[in-house]
């Protein structure tokens, strides 16, 4: 019951740190977690991954990168004497996440690891390794970068985390980046367009873009017109390469503080943009790289999950798709942004190029 449970999470807020000073230092090896995902030894787990193509369905890989990311910060957090965490671990961002294997096979099993690599004051950036079994070996799959954050037994307000102490030159170069990759995040979400004009380079980029699509074939130059526009050859206009999907949010995918479970909108959102991708590129996709996913604001159960595909740029067999999700509240009649997702697929064949039409 998760107004029960809820109720009784408020009385572990006497439990919080009132500085970080208060918590015990952590080491990296501390937080350090191995699960097997035993795909080859249990068949009968095989189904929930599989997908029609025969290889491991990279959606469920994402669900379970969530997880072991939350629960890695639980142990990062564990205190000795405390039976129940008081704190409200959070996904706030998937850094990056870069596959260097095109197929996941769904009959061998797979191994995760990760570990604690960097924590501020109420964050703490997880850094997560995917193997699966070939010939006797584990062998490299996937790199994952995500950044939780502890919050209060209500998940209202942040709470302290146990400060992390490198150990060796290795680790300090470890936390050194987690330290550098944050101050590019701070960077990176001042840096909108709706707040900064671009740059001379990109004002180029967008001139030369233009100039591409527009019509000269008009009776003597002066006629030329900002208005007609056309397509160059093996080209797609942007607003052409689009998917939209929908999803009621129901009460089997929340989390325990009764919120839809960031992996689940992770997976969501990943198969709307393969769909894309896919239905682009007129070929299967393969997913080589995720980044910068940023959970802007949490789901409640019985919201409407509005979510758009977007190819928004190609290059030889590469698409870059961007799903952008939205929730609907019928009593407000309001939209809110809750994510924005990158996914960088590859395709079997050489794709055309997508062509914005307009300045947006």
């Amino acid at each position: 019951d998760h107004v029960q449970a809820m109720q009784e999470r408020k009385a572990l807020h006497t439990l919080l740190a009132k500085r970080q000073e208060d918590l015990p230092p952590r080491r990296m090896k501390d937080s350090y977690l191995e699960v097997v995902l035993p795909l080859g030894s249990q068949p009968e787990i095989r189904e929930k991954y599989l997908n029609v193509h025969n290889s491991v369905r990279f959606g469920r890989i994402l669900e379970d990168l969530d997880s072991l990311g939350v629960l890695i910060c639980y142990t990062h957090t564990k205190q000795e004497m405390q039976p129940r965490s008081p704190l409200s671990i959070v996904t706030a961002l998937v850094d990056k996440i870069n596959l260097c294997k095109k197929i996941i096979h769904p009959d061998r099993d797979i191994k995760f690891t990760g570990n604690v690599s960097w924590v501020g004051k109420t964050s703490m950036e997880v850094k997560m390794h995917m193997l699966q079994l070939l010939d006797g070996d584990y062998s490299p799959v996937l790199d994952a970068t995500f950044v939780m954050v502890a919050r209060d037994p209500e998940n209202k307000r942040p709470a302290f985390v146990n400060p992390l102490v490198p150990e060796g030159p290795e680790e300090e170069e470890i936390f050194k980046q987690g330290e550098l990759n944050k101050l590019r995040r701070i960077d990176f979400s001042t840096a909108s367009l709706l707040k900064m004009a671009p740059t001379a380079e990109e004002r180029n980029i967008i001139h030369d873009l233009f100039l591409n699509t527009l019509d000269t074939r008009q009776e003597g130059e002066g006629t030329v017109s900002f208005r007609s526009r056309k397509l160059p050859p093996n080209s797609v206009w942007m607003e052409d390469a689009k998917l939209k999907g929908l999803q009621i949010c129901h009460p089997q995918e929340r989390n325990i503080f009764n919120r839809i479970f960031g992996g689940f909108l992770m997976r969501k959102a990943f198969e709307l943009g393969w769909a894309t991708a896919c239905s682009y590129g007129s070929s299967r996709p393969f997913i080589v790289s995720v980044d910068d996913i940023m959970f802007q604001k949490p789901v409640e159960v019985g919201s409407l999950l509005l979510l758009s595909g977007q190819v928004c740029y190609t290059e030889n067999n590469y698409i870059q798709v961007r799903v952008h999700s939205e929730v609907y509240d019928a009593d407000t009649r309001e939209h809110h942004t809750t994510n924005i997702f990158h996914f960088t697929f590859i395709s079997e064949s050489e794709v055309p190029r997508v062509v914005p039409k307009t300045y947006g």
